[in-house]
């Protein structure tokens, strides 16, 4: 369960920059998004009702990750891991190509480790770092981009309802978590009581330098009380629409929370762009601290892009 408690504040999308940055080393060099104008919502039948009806109900964002399979692409991963005053401790680069022309291989291009990245016994020293190997780098290996459902259900075992709930957590923000204690609830920021918590605003602008888009934001509201932000898990969620036909091209999330049992501060990013007028992850970011009782405190932040995607021959 405290594993499971780790991973639910570790994985979580969205987009924009990083509201509450951590202060440190940040390998996210890629901007893609150039807004130009900012309106206000006065309306509630356009604006936010419209955006969180399609963030609610979107499927397009999972279906994504799940086409990545019928593709071949290179994937570059960059990973750092920090010690207690921020300084670069690790570092682990991956150039990876997923050859999906025949019987898929995964061809390692370029890989290089520095610094203080395994244990004695050939494991990773984070428990961050396992998280982001299982599910970005062997997403093809692992059943974590499935037929399952993202809104989850019954499961054959732990491990399966374990990744259900990262589903829910990355593809349906907004939605409940059903079996986290203390936290479960406090992802469901769109119910009538939680809206009063939140600000909302959109934005509009060009992405990859010819998308139209609009940027919505829901934010913390500035002026509540301290014990009041500091019992909102979310601080920040922001969605990329492509204006043209309403697809969520990128997520960002911002969130922060601290109990007895643990304490988190994650900020995560997911973008996504069209090739042959498919809709394909590009870009992942993932800035991150978190602890709890009886184990090391854990610092990373990681950035993975893809690129040159072309459908595969393959199954």
């Amino acid at each position: 369960m405290k594993r499971l408690l780790i991973f639910a504040a570790l994985i979580v999308a969205a987009h924009a920059g990083f509201a509450q940055e951590i202060n440190r080393f940040n390998p996210d060099t890629i901007k893609t998004i150039q807004l130009d104008s900012n309106v206000k919502i006065t309306g509630q039948k356009f604006g936010i009702e419209t955006f969180i009806n399609a963030i609610i109900t979107d499927e397009s964002f999972y279906q994504s990750f799940k086409n990545m399979k019928r593709y071949s692409f290179i994937a570059e991963n960059r990973i750092y891991t920090y010690n207690k005053k921020n300084k670069v401790e690790g570092r682990i680069y991956r150039k990876i190509k997923h050859n999906n022309d025949g019987p898929y291989k995964m061809e390692f291009l370029a890989k290089q480790d520095t610094g203080n990245v395994y244990k004695k016994n050939g494991k990773y020293q984070l428990y961050t770092v396992e998280m982001f190997d299982y599910i970005f780098m062997n997403a093809y290996s692992t059943d974590f981009v499935s037929d399952a459902p993202a809104d989850g259900g019954k499961s054959g075992g732990s491990n399966e309802s374990y990744k259900d709930k990262l589903k829910t957590l990355i593809f349906a923000p907004g939605r409940p978590i059903k079996g986290l204690p203390f936290i479960g609830n406090k992802t469901q920021i769109f119910t009538a009581n939680m809206r009063q918590y939140y600000d909302y605003s959109y934005d509009s602008g060009i992405y990859l330098d010819s998308i139209p888009v609009y940027r919505f934001k829901v934010a913390v509201k500035k002026d509540l009380s301290n014990g009041t932000k500091d019992g909102l898990m979310i601080k920040t969620l922001t969605t990329i629409f492509d204006r043209r036909n309403f697809e969520i091209l990128g997520r960002y999330v911002d969130m922060k929370y601290s109990n007895m049992l643990f304490d988190f501060d994650v900020q995560m990013n997911i973008e996504m762009s069209y090739f042959g007028g498919e809709k394909l992850p590009t870009k992942i970011t993932y800035q991150g601290n978190w602890d709890y009782p009886l184990k090391k405190e854990e610092r990373a932040s990681f950035l993975i892009v893809h690129k040159d995607y072309h459908l595969g021959k393959g199954k």
